[in-house]
C-alpha cells in the first residue's frame, strides 16, 4: 500500500512540447500538470524544405520546457488541498526516441559551442529523422553478410529511427561535428542525467529501452554491438563504442538523485529519487496497466504498439526489438509501430481541407462529416505510409498511396480513409505479432486520439473486430513515468503494485459493428493487396482488379442507404 502522502512527478517529453504530471501515488489522482511548446522550428521540430525526411530538435528546449512545465505544475498543486512539495518523492523522464544527442565530455550538447549553435547535424536528431535511410540498409546487410545475430531481436531490419543508422550518417555527412562528440546520449538518458547533476557521459545509467531497441544492446553479444563489426562500417564507430556504455538498466532503476542546483532551479529539495528514462510509448504502456496478453496502442503523430511476455519470446519480423525489462522489469518487452497516425489526420486537415470545413477546427468538421459515412461509401483506399512504414515492412522509403478518388471525391472522404487505412495497418501489426506467438486478449490506448476521437476508435474496433477500450488517464506517458517514480522513490515496492493503485480503464468501450466488421473484412484483403505489392512483398502483383472491386464495395454501401 502507498504511503498516504507522497507524491511523484512524470516528465513526458513528446514531438512537439514537454508535460510535467504531479500524481498522487497512493491512488494515481493526477493533482496538477504543465504543458509548455518547444519554441524552436516547426511546432517543435526542425526541418529543411530542401530535405524533407530530416527533423531535429533543439536541445536547449528540452532544458528550459522542465524548468517552465515543473514550476507550473508546482503551482497548481499548491492550491489544492494535502499537496507539498516535501512530499514529493520521485521523479521520471520519458522522451521520444530515438533521439540521440551528441554531447562533450561534460555531457552538454554541441549546440551550447558557439560553432555548432545553429547547426542541425548538431542537435537531437529525433525519432522521425529518416535522413539515414541508405545507413540501416547498409547495417542490416552488414550483419547478415557476417552472420551475426544483431538483427535477430530487432525483427530482421534495422531502421532510419535509430541510434546507429543515425550517427553513422552524421559521420559521413558531418566529420567536423561526430569529431567534436566525444558521446551520444539520447533524450531519454540526457534528460535524467540533467537532473541528476551528471557531469561525464560515462556517469549516465543508460535506459535498457533506447539501448535495446535501437542500439542492438544484448547481453547475448556482451552488450553494444562488437567494436570490429562497427568499424566495419566506419572505423570512427569503432572508436566511439568505448565512448558509450556497457550497462543498460530498467526504470524501475534509480539513475540519481536531484542534484541541489537543479532543484533550486525547480522549486524541490534536493535529494529527491530520479529514475532511469524510457521512451514514451513503453512508458505509456505502463500507465495504462500493461501486463501479458494486452497490447496498448499509444497513438500520437505517430503510434506505438506495446506488448509484453513473461517468458521467452523469440524473433518476430518487423517488430522494433524484443527487449528484456523495456517495458516491465523482467519481462520481455515486444514495440512495434506506425510512422504516421496524428501526422497523417493532421496531413488531411491541415492541407486538403477546403475553407468550409477549417472553422473553429478542422478535425472536429471533418470528423462530423466522416461519421455520417457508411464503412466503403467512399470508395476510397489507402496506404498509411506517408513517413514510412516502421513495422511490418521497416521501409522508410516507402510512401503514401490514395487510390479510388474521383471528381467528386471530398474530403471527409479522405480523411475518413486515412483513418481507416491505419486502422488496417494495425491489424497486419497485430497479425504479425499473434503469428508470431505473442498473445492479444485485449487492446487499450491512450494518447490524444483515443481521448478525443470517437470516429477512429470506432473504426479501429470494427477494422480489427476487437473491443477498443482507453486507459482511464489522459496523460498515461506521464503517469506511466510517475509510476516508476514512486517504485525508485519508495512509495509502491515494485511496478505492479504501482499499476494496480495508480492505473484504470474508462467505461467506455467502443465495440464492433458485424456489419461494418464485415465490410471491412473485403476492404482488408485488398489493403493488404496493396500492401504487399507496394511493399515489394509480392513482385508479381496483379492489381488491376482492384479499382472495381472498392467500386463494388461502394455501390454496395449505397444500395445500404436506399
Amino acid at each position: 500500500m502507498a504511503k498516504s502522502a507522497s507524491y511523484v512527478i512524470g516528465l513526458d517529453y513528446g514531438t512537439s512540447s514537454v508535460r510535467a504530471l504531479v500524481v498522487r501515488c497512493e491512488d494515481g489522482m493526477e493533482v496538477a500538470s504543465n504543458v509548455w511548446p518547444y519554441p524552436h522550428g516547426d511546432e517543435g521540430v526542425i526541418t529543411d524544405p530542401s530535405n524533407p525526411v530530416l527533423a531535429r530538435q533543439f536541445p536547449a528546449d528540452y532544458i528550459e520546457g522542465l524548468a517552465h512545465t515543473v514550476q507550473g505544475a508546482l503551482a497548481v498543486a499548491e492550491t489544492g488541498p494535502g499537496f507539498r512539495r516535501d512530499l514529493i518523492v520521485g521523479i521520471g523522464v520519458d522522451t521520444t526516441g530515438s533521439t540521440p544527442i551528441p554531447v562533450d565530455e561534460r555531457c552538454r550538447p554541441l549546440t551550447e559551442q558557439s560553432r555548432f549553435a545553429d547547426n542541425p547535424n548538431a542537435m537531437a536528431w529525433l525519432w522521425k529523422d529518416h535522413t539515414a535511410f541508405a545507413e540501416a540498409g547498409e547495417i542490416t546487410r552488414k550483419s547478415d553478410e557476417d552472420g551475426l545475430p544483431y538483427m535477430r531481436m530487432v525483427g530482421g531490419t534495422y531502421s532510419s529511427e535509430w541510434f546507429w543508422s543515425k550517427l553513422l550518417h552524421c559521420a559521413r555527412i558531418d566529420p567536423e561535428v561526430f569529431a567534436a562528440a566525444h558521446s551520444w546520449v539520447e533524450c531519454q538518458d540526457f534528460v535524467p542525467g540533467y537532473l541528476v547533476g551528471v557531469t561525464h557521459p560515462s556517469q549516465l545509467r543508460r535506459g535498457v529501452c533506447a539501448a535495446g531497441h535501437k542500439a542492438l544492446f544484448n547481453p547475448e553479444w556482451g552488450g553494444l554491438p562488437s567494436s570490429e563489426f562497427l568499424a566495419s562500417l566506419d572505423p570512427r564507430l569503432g572508436d566511439l563504442r568505448s565512448r558509450l556504455y556497457c550497462e543498460a538498466f530498467a526504470s524501475d532503476t534509480e539513475a540519481g538523485k536531484l542534484a541541489p542546483g537543479v532543484a533550486e532551479t525547480l522549486g524541490l529539495p534536493a535529494g529527491i529519487s530520479v529514475c532511469v528514462g524510457a521512451f514514451d510509448a513503453h512508458m505509456g504502456a505502463v500507465g495504462s496497466g500493461i501486463r501479458p496478453g494486452t497490447l496498448v496502442k499509444v497513438m500520437g503523430t505517430s503510434c506505438c504498439d506495446i506488448a509484453v511476455a513473461d517468458g521467452e519470446t523469440g524473433f518476430i519480423p518487423g517488430m522494433c526489438g524484443v527487449v528484456r525489462g523495456s517495458v516491465l522489469p523482467s519481462m520481455m518487452g515486444i514495440e512495434a509501430g506506425q510512422s504516421a497516425i496524428g501526422d497523417l489526420y493532421q496531413w488531411v486537415a491541415g492541407r486538403l481541407c477546403p475553407p468550409e470545413f477549417r472553422e473553429p477546427d478542422a478535425h472536429v468538421a471533418l470528423t462530423q462529416e466522416a461519421l455520417k459515412l457508411r464503412p466503403g461509401q467512399s470508395g476510397l483506399l489507402a496506404l498509411d505510409w506517408n513517413n514510412g512504414n516502421r513495422t511490418i515492412l521497416v521501409d522508410q522509403r516507402l510512401t503514401g498511396l490514395l487510390i479510388g478518388q474521383t471528381l467528386h471525391t471530398t474530403a471527409p472522404e479522405i480523411y475518413r480513409a486515412v483513418v481507416e487505412a491505419t486502422a488496417f495497418g494495425a491489424l497486419t501489426i497485430m497479425r504479425q505479432m499473434e503469428m508470431y506467438g505473442a498473445r492479444i486478449d485485449s487492446v487499450v490506448n491512450c494518447g490524444g486520439i483515443s481521448e478525443k476521437s470517437a470516429l477512429v476508435m470506432q473504426i479501429y474496433a470494427d477494422v480489427c473486430n476487437r473491443p477498443m477500450k482507453i486507459s482511464r488517464s489522459a496523460q498515461s506517458c506521464a503517469l506511466g513515468a510517475a509510476i516508476f517514480a514512486s517504485v525508485t522513490g519508495g512509495a509502491h515496492p515494485d511496478v505492479a503494485a504501482a499499476q494496480a493503485a495508480m492505473t484504470g480503464i474508462k467505461e467506455r468501450v467502443f465495440v464492433p459493428d458485424p456489419e461494418s466488421v464485415a465490410v471491412y473484412a473485403r476492404l482488408y484483403r485488398l489493403y493488404m493487396q496493396l500492401h504487399d505489392a507496394f511493399g515489394g512483398v509480392e513482385k508479381s502483383a496483379d492489381l488491376g482488379q482492384l479499382m472495381k472491386d472498392l467500386l463494388e464495395i461502394r455501390d454496395s454501401a449505397f444500395r445500404g442507404l436506399r
